[in-house]
């Protein structure tokens, strides 16, 4: 375990698909949403195949015998990829990712009511803190007068696809854990991107724009971001503990924030910055419960008379 190495690698990668969603950002108002996700899944391969050859097991690596498993991951990944990025279109970039900070609190949910994983009090209480928070980021964007042009008026249309892929993203992480059981990483990432870019190529009908060279290079940038973000974010977890890694997802905001003010001369409002503070702090209370309890249990295990072997 080198604790410190796994904190980088995933801060790295926060930054790393920080910089990708800024990116795609400034190619959503040019092109629709299933090319950018075509291409920001199809040139994501190019990294990915290149660091499973270099780990010298390419196919075995995406060997799979889940194929029906990996589509429901893919099916829900891309819809909560085409909703973040709808999100992105009509919200500034630190509060579409804030609001999507929802995302680990659902999962609470949806691990208890799908995988049947016992959830204690303490997590309800912290969850239900946690969507304070959400609503107080989507509060804004929610008020009646918002209403008048329709869900077209855009912010608000922005802020329900932020909440919208936050569940998505959630059940997308359900359906992960029920893959790990049998399938390796590299198969799972493989997969989801090329199921991702078999399902958005199919909005072509629906008519793309050709990209110039300009914007072609971006694309590229953009996947290739996305292909080693994952790569990062996955290594990190070799090197440390979920409960050490886990709190460093939320340097992101900082990211973000750093992005839109620079990038796009946005800053957030205090409504926001509050309500993301709240999901923040409750996120990290339940990684911190949730180790206290794995060192209790390890306590309980060390303590406990063993059977001598035979």
């Amino acid at each position: 375990m080198k604790p410190l190495l796994g904190i980088s690698l995933k801060v790295l990668s926060a930054l790393v698909f920080t910089m990708m969603s800024a990116t795609l950002k400034t190619m959503m108002v040019r092109y629709p949403i299933g090319e950018v996700v075509f291409f920001r899944s199809a040139f994501a391969l190019l990294p990915l195949l290149v660091w499973l050859k270099w780990q010298g097991d390419l196919i075995n690596a995406v060997r799979t015998t889940n194929v029906v498993g990996h589509f429901k991951r893919g099916f829900i990944g891309t819809s909560g990829m085409y909703l973040g990025f709808a999100a992105l279109s009509y919200l500034p970039l630190h509060d579409a990712i804030a609001i999507g900070y929802a995302s680990p609190l659902i999962v609470v949910i949806l691990a208890a009511l799908l995988l049947n994983e016992k959830v204690r009090a303490y997590r309800w209480t912290a969850v239900g803190i946690g969507l304070v928070g959400v609503l107080i980021m989507l509060s804004p964007y929610l008020k009646l007068e918002t209403f008048s042009g329709g869900l077209a008026a855009g912010p608000t249309l922005g802020a329900l696809c932020a909440f919208a892929g936050a569940f998505c993203s959630a059940g997308a992480m359900i359906q992960v854990r029920r893959l790990t059981a049998t399938e390796k990483t590299g198969a799972i990432v493989f997969y989801f991107f090329i199921l991702a870019s078999a399902l958005s190529l199919c909005t072509i009908v629906f008519g793309w724009r050709m990209p110039d060279a300009q914007d072609w290079a971006l694309f590229v940038v953009a996947g290739i971001l996305g292909g080693i973000g994952q790569i990062l974010l996955t290594q990190s977890y070799r090197f440390a503990d979920t409960s050490v890694i886990a709190p460093f997802e939320y340097t992101t905001m900082i990211w973000a924030l750093l992005f839109g003010w620079f990038v796009f001369g946005d800053l957030p409002t205090a409504t926001v910055l509050t309500g993301a503070t709240i999901v923040a702090a409750t996120g990290l209370f339940i990684v911190w419960r949730e180790h206290q309890l794995g060192l209790l249990r390890t306590k309980e295990f060390q303590a406990a008379p063993q059977r001598p072997s035979v």
